[in-house]
């Protein structure tokens, strides 16, 4: 048991003090780091797009924040809106060619400071680290 909490205490505080430096770093004069993370999520997807109801699975947002979030991109034309032809009481966001853009701009930033906050750990450590928060991660999914 010790050791279960002391390895979550240790991942948990890596991951704020990590957060910490990347938020302070973060280019929010563009975009704020929830918003990067809407469009980062969409950039992953085949035809960035998803229903907003699977964006939200992938932020720690509620429904109602997510759908605000979406609006004021979609507003932005960063994000279009559309009902989802498959069931009409969903709706599909998709990346416009603008959101794109200014998705890959800011990642040029915000990957450079994310290399900056992992240097201190080797090619190794960083695999391994991968490996065990996707193992973490998984059964926790599952």
């Amino acid at each position: 048991r010790a050791a279960a909490v002391n390895a979550w205490e240790a991942l948990f505080r890596a991951q704020v003090t990590v957060l910490r430096a990347l938020h302070a770093e973060f280019p929010n004069d563009e975009l704020s780091l929830n918003e990067y993370d809407v469009l980062f999520n969409l950039s992953r997807q085949p035809q960035h797009q998803l229903r907003i109801k699977d964006i939200n699975k992938h932020l720690l947002l509620t429904q109602p924040s997510v759908s605000r979030l979406v609006d004021r991109l979609a507003a932005r034309e960063l994000l279009r809106k559309a009902t989802d032809p498959g069931d009409g009481r969903g709706t599909i966001v998709s990346l416009t060619d603008a959101g794109y853009a200014l998705f890959r701009k800011v990642a040029v930033t915000h990957s450079a400071s994310i290399v900056r906050q992992m240097e201190s750990l080797n090619p190794r450590e960083l695999a391994t680290l991968t490996a065990l928060t996707d193992k973490l991660r998984h059964s926790v999914e599952e």
